[in-house]
């Protein structure tokens, strides 16, 4: 059989055999086969020039989707699939791929963590669970994660989110707060407690004084308005623990508020 036009469409070629049959490949394929019009081909060197054709375009696809950033496995394969590529030429694709270091699942794994190490804020337990969404191994990440120690990285964000509470709430309200936030970033609570207790915080009496009043007259408003004498200040009193305030600085504040 013979090539009778091949033709440039945007980043494809149209192949034409014998005048009836036609094909879109890579100018990979051309290079590769030398491919040129009026050229004879062999019905096996027409099958070979269609698989590579098929397995060039899907890296091809590959590659571009990989040019905007850097993508796991999984998330090729998946890219690859929605747009319809066969399963055994996306293996292939994959394979080459991981060759030529264009896939890196360890590395991809390296560079999260490092980069979570210099200015992230999460622990172990987010980013195990944030990569095996991308179909990374929790095996694998769990391995990678032994070589970073990420105490700094919890003792940072505890002294962000101290920032962020202090003169807000009771010091009680103020380590659940922070030891909270630490554990929904994936810290485990024994990291999360030894993050807070390398802070130094200030308390201020008269600050923590001026929440309890604050507080006191909200939970006031909201339970005076059903109960009274003793069992008024049970509630108040329960209100005011869960917020994080003593019992003492709470009976005071009642002896004088009541």
């Amino acid at each position: 059989m013979k090539i009778t036009r091949l033709e440039k469409k945007k980043r494809l070629y149209l192949m034409e055999l014998d005048a009836s049959e036609t094909r879109y490949i890579t100018e990979d394929t051309i290079v590769h086969f030398m491919l040129s019009q009026g050229k004879e081909i062999t019905d096996t060197e027409r099958e070979n020039i269609l698989a590579f054709a098929q397995f060039s375009y899907g890296k091809n696809l590959a590659l571009y989707h990989l040019s905007f950033k850097t993508r796991t496995q999984q998330e090729v394969t998946a890219y690859l699939t929605k747009h319809e590529m066969d399963p055994e030429i996306i293996k292939k694709v994959i394979e080459n791929l991981k060759k030529d270091k264009w896939i890196d699942d360890r590395g991809y794994v390296i560079s999260i963590l490092t980069a979570n190490q210099l200015s992230g804020d999460k622990g172990p337990y987010f980013l195990i669970q944030k990569l095996a969404q991308k179909g990374l191994s929790k095996t694998l990440v769990q391995e990678i994660l032994e070589d970073f120690d990420l105490s700094e990285v919890a003792r940072r964000t505890a002294q962000k989110l101290l920032g962020k509470y202090q003169g807000k709430f009771p010091k009680k309200a103020l380590q659940d707060k922070i030891i909270q936030n630490l554990s929904n970033k994936g810290f485990p609570y024994n990291q999360a407690k030894s993050a807070y207790d390398q802070l130094e915080i200030d308390v201020d009496e008269d600050t923590t004084q001026d929440l309890l009043d604050k507080e006191l007259d909200r939970q006031y408003r909201k339970y005076s308005q059903k109960y009274e004498g003793y069992e008024l200040k049970q509630r108040l009193t329960r209100a005011l623990a869960r917020k994080g305030y003593d019992f003492s600085d709470i009976s005071s504040a009642l002896r004088d508020y009541l």
